[in-house]
């Protein structure tokens, strides 16, 4: 943008490159037109100060001539009325060169008065093709100026399709960002790229086994006779061969129920039946359905109070129950033994019973910090996903005030600019309609 001031009211006002340029054209061509009818105007002059001069000068020397002519003719008429003969033919001889020298002298006067012509009209020509050069050059810098506004119409176009892309980008990438997010916490971080649930498991389980779990069996459950059969049963034994604890699994994807959405409640009591059966302690059913359900997603989920020793969990949290449902058999079976031992010698059980109860509120306390915990990291992935979509909402609002911003540049002319202001529209109506090409640029 370009400040203009107005001559006459001394008041500023702002035009764009365009306009600016279309005013600098239009001062432009009004002043050459002015000089070229000033050099005309001046040529003329000389041209007729020249002739009249020329002209004076001619009348100046004819009466000059006249006068000498009249008096040797008063002198020889004077000698001719002495009655001389010679000197009467002095006098027609002096006659005869006189008007000999008056026509000289009009045919020079007619010979100035063509020349004079001639250079008028050489003038005249000469201030012609001067005139069509300089239009020729208004028209070239014409052309000129709108190639140069066509390249910053293309430039300007480009930025602003950069500029739409970019933020196109960032709104996309923190789509995918959110997306993610809601996917993972909805899965609960389960890594299970072009695995089934019950593969995931299986890995999980085999990259701890040998270390972890080196008298362990995991299996998938393959005796159907009784007419049902879970997916996989855990037993864990001790060094004597002593059976530790014992596990039902039950693996159920979302991915599974196909068009009909599950619920976990359905799946408890063919599990329970599938625990007795197989003689397993404990039931687990490790699920991602009903992945918005607040309930399933805050841990491990004891549903005890619909099935005995039954658990629901989110694939990440298969390895946790399995450590923590063995070590709590495994102070069990301490226990056991100490009371099979206290039995032995008849003691008082009331020590041991104290000890369980001890153990079974640790394991709780335990259980109580491990699931807030998890609450809490639940809560710092919402606080996140709503930041991303702050910051998304944010680009989008930045975008539509660009858009604002542009159509409010493109509404701006030469013609809004002076409404109102009558000095400034009095100016641009004496210079007159601004050429097409830049209607177009406007």
């Amino acid at each position: 943008m370009s400040e203009v001031v107005c001559p006459h009211c001394h008041k500023a006002f702002q035009v764009d490159e365009a306009g600016y340029a279309q005013l600098l054209m239009q001062v432009r061509d009004q002043e050459l037109e002015k000089q070229v009818h000033e050099r005309l105007r001046l040529a003329e002059a000389e041209k007729h100060a020249a002739v009249g001069l020329v002209k004076a000068q001619l009348a100046s020397e004819l009466q000059q001539a006249a006068a000498d002519k009249d008096r040797q003719i008063q002198a020889l008429q004077a000698e001719l009325q002495s009655g001389d003969v010679a000197q009467q033919l002095a006098v027609s001889q002096a006659v005869a060169d006189m008007a000999k020298e008056r026509d000289t002298l009009a045919h020079r006067l007619e010979q100035a008065q063509h020349q004079a012509r001639v250079e008028r009209e050489l003038m005249q020509a000469n201030l012609l093709v001067q005139s069509q050069q300089a239009a020729a050059e208004k028209d070239a810098q014409i052309q000129t100026l709108q190639a140069k506004l066509q390249a910053g119409d293309i430039a300007k176009q480009l930025a602003e399709q950069a500029l739409r892309d970019k933020y196109e980008t960032q709104i996309k990438d923190r789509e995918e960002t959110i997306d993610r997010l809601k996917d993972w916490r909805a899965k609960l971080s389960t890594k299970m790229v072009g695995e089934t649930l019950e593969q995931h498991c299986e890995i999980e389980f085999n990259r701890l086994r040998a270390t972890a779990f080196t008298r362990a069996y995991f299996e998938k459950d393959n005796d159907a006779s009784s007419g049902s059969k879970g997916d996989y049963i855990f037993r864990d034994n001790d060094e004597a061969g002593q059976e530790i604890v014992s596990i039902m699994f039950e693996m159920k994807n979302e991915s599974e129920g196909g068009g009909v959405k599950h619920k976990n409640e359905s799946f408890f009591k063919e599990l329970d039946k599938d625990r007795n059966e197989k003689n397993c302690e404990y039931a687990v059913l490790v699920s991602t359905l009903e992945p918005d359900n607040e309930l399933y997603n805050g841990g491990i989920v004891d549903v005890s109070h619909r099935y005995p020793k039954m658990y629901v969990i989110r694939p990440q949290f298969f390895i946790p129950i399995i450590t923590l449902l063995r070590n709590a058999a495994m102070g069990a079976m301490q226990y056991k033994t100490e009371l099979a031992l206290v039995k032995s010698q008849n003691i008082d059980v009331t020590r041991f019973e104290d000890q369980l109860e001890s153990f079974k509120t640790g394991f709780a306390r335990n259980y109580d910090l491990a699931s807030r915990q998890f609450v809490q990291a639940i809560d710092e992935i919402d606080k996140s996903m709503k930041h991303l979509q702050a910051t998304k909402d944010a680009l989008l609002k930045s975008v539509n005030n660009l858009r604002l911003a542009n159509d409010k540049a493109q509404e701006v002319t030469i013609k809004r600019l002076i409404r109102g202001n009558a000095t400034m529209k009095a100016k641009f109506d004496a210079i007159g309609p601004p050429p097409a090409a830049s209607d177009d640029a406007q």
